[in-house]
């Protein structure tokens, strides 16, 4: 679509194109995958520290033993440590290609049907700005992916050593597990919801520039409990930003994306300017 002339003072025929949405279907299934692998992961650990617990649990330990009952359980949380680290980094490049590309696909799907409704045929190819967009959501993924079993691991082996120094059987130390499990999913959850809202806000902004668009209408999403003041305002305001640089949010002190900060649902409507 080539780029029309645009007198900024009149807009009587400019055009404004429904927003892009991220597809609630990637976010589905992005949440499947890592609750999969954090589901696999939870069930490893609960079965390798409960059979070295009940080993070391009755035990007295001997005059001049070298092995405590807390050694065994360091030692196998550190082989838990290592191979799970191993599994997660084994999977993160893969999982966040399958990420990238599905949100790329349906963005650009999206944005290729709501254009065509307007009048205006695209096809898309792969340029360096797409690619630069492509590499930042999949680098992104393979760093958060990762901090995934780095934390509940860290918890889990905390939580091990104080059961041994309190003197805590094996019924408290499972159930303290579950709940830092409970807040992992949950975790990966907020990933799987949040990082899909930002790929998608990235990946139509470089599309809508690449065909011209450079403005566009902040619409405030209306969901969530808790709602940004400021991005409550800018949707009533129907407040114009450039897409090249963003909307500057007051609350922030920044330029950003609907969908750019955490929890934020916003989108936004691409203006299709009239020729003067």
């Amino acid at each position: 679509m080539p780029t029309p002339r645009r007198n900024r003072r009149d807009r009587t025929n400019e055009r404004l194109l429904r927003p892009v949405h991220p597809n609630a279907g990637i976010t589905a299934e992005y949440r499947r995958k890592l609750d999969d692998l954090i589901g696999e992961m939870n069930r490893s650990v609960l079965y390798w520290l409960a059979a070295k617990y009940r080993a070391n649990e009755p035990r007295l330990i001997a005059l001049g033993e070298d092995e405590t009952p807390a050694d065994a359980l360091q030692r196998a949380m550190s082989e838990l440590t290592k191979r799970w680290l191993k599994r997660f980094d084994e999977a993160a490049p893969k999982l966040a290609d399958w990420f990238a590309k599905s949100t790329a696909k349906r963005s650009q799907a999206a944005l290729r049907k709501i254009m065509k409704d307007a009048g205006f045929t695209v096809e898309w190819k792969m340029t360096p700005a797409a690619r630069d967009v492509m590499d930042a959501t999949i680098n992104a993924q393979v760093s958060l992916i990762k901090s995934i079993p780095q934390h509940y691991l860290a918890q889990v082996e905390g939580m091990v050593m104080r059961s041994v120094q309190t003197g805590r059987d094996l019924g408290q130390l499972t159930d303290d597990i579950e709940r830092e499990f409970g807040v992992t999913r949950r975790r990966a959850a907020f990933i799987a919801l949040d990082q899909n809202n930002k790929a998608t806000a990235s990946m139509t902004r470089a599309r809508q520039l690449e065909v011209g668009v450079t403005e566009a209408i902040w619409v405030h999403s209306g969901g969530g409990k808790e709602q940004r003041r400021t991005h409550l305002k800018a949707g009533r305001d129907r407040q114009r930003y450039e897409v090249a640089e963003g909307w500057y949010d007051p609350d922030v002190k920044k330029f950003i994306l609907p969908g750019e900060l955490p929890n934020c649902r916003c989108v936004a409507r691409a203006v299709v300017p009239g020729f003067s």
